[in-house]
């Protein structure tokens, strides 16, 4: 009797575990999906990030099954000691930026936000003497944010491509962008170093003024997300395939945002390699940062 008993019992036991393993499965398979930590160096907030990423984080993460968290970062320099330690694992940032974070982390490009018309320029009014770079020498050129790709540093390098020392030959200044254009109906600069997005805005501001391109510079390269060495491969992988794979939804969510109607027209490219930016490295060594070990005005 004691020996039947005990059979029963045991047998009970067996079926109620059996019972319970879906859900121990279920809860375990909950407990095993993996997080990203996600920063956009350009975006210090979390509710900014949200506003303007929220949308793309939600379509990335209904596309690859991970889970999106976004990591505010104060600066570039804080994403990059960041994903340094480990704290985040993938960095919207622009071309300027790539080259200090390969540099300092050997990050590798995940996937690029391929802008159209995305270049740096030289400005200036239409009805202007000024007629090319050349004509800029001794004379007060404005640029944007110290350390921008389109607005500073690109410009910078178109009129190095021109044969103008950017260093030696004009007179730089930073100021925002609206004081710029006002600076030059005014005469108190000569010109202005911008994008192809930004004369855009600009001519929408100011339409009783007629503006000029005096030189452009090549296409820049493309915004990289870039992954830490210390991500999984298989995760890299996954993200880069769902980002080619789901173009359509993923942009439709990019540009749910404000600061992301830059990204109006983009494509998402692959085939991205260190070499597409050796035109920021010479950027880089045409302002006398030849290294590309720390972000320019940090």
């Amino acid at each position: 009797m004691i020996c039947l008993a005990g059979t029963k019992y045991a047998r009970r036991a067996v079926l109620a575990a059996a019972a319970a393993l879906p859900l121990l499965v279920q809860a375990n398979f909950a407990q095993a999906v993996d997080t990203i930590r996600f920063a956009v160096t350009d975006i210090a907030g979390l509710e900014d990030l949200q506003r303007e990423y929220g949308a793309l984080a939600e379509t990335l993460a209904q596309t690859t099954g991970y889970e999106i968290k976004f990591t505010p970062v104060s600066s570039r320099t804080a994403a990059v000691e960041a994903m340094r330690a480990e704290q985040v694992d993938f960095v919207l940032t622009g071309p300027a930026e790539y080259v200090v974070f390969k540099k300092r982390t050997d990050a590798q490009v995940v996937v690029g936000f391929q802008r159209p018309d995305y270049f740096a320029m030289i400005v200036t009014l239409a009805d202007s003497p000024i007629a090319g770079p050349e004509d800029l020498k001794g004379k007060k050129v404005a640029f944007g944010d110290i350390g921008s790709t389109s607005a500073h540093i690109g410009p910078m390098q178109v009129l190095a491509d021109f044969g103008v020392d950017p260093m030696k030959d004009i007179e730089p200044l930073h100021v925002s962008r609206n004081v710029a254009v006002e600076s030059l109906i005014k005469g108190d600069i000569a010109a202005i170093g911008m994008n192809a997005t930004h004369l855009a805005s600009v001519r929408a501001k100011f339409p009783d003024t007629a503006f000029k391109v005096i030189a452009r510079g090549r296409d820049l390269p493309n915004d990289p997300v870039l992954a830490g060495k210390h991500v999984d491969p298989a995760m890299i992988d996954k993200v880069r395939k769902a980002f080619i794979d789901n173009q359509p939804a993923l942009i439709e969510a990019l540009l749910k945002g404000e600061d992301t109607q830059k990204y109006k027209g983009m494509h998402f490219l692959a085939s991205i390699e260190d070499k597409d930016y050796d035109y920021v490295r010479r950027m880089y060594a045409t302002i006398g940062y030849p290294e590309y070990a720390e972000f320019v005005g940090q």
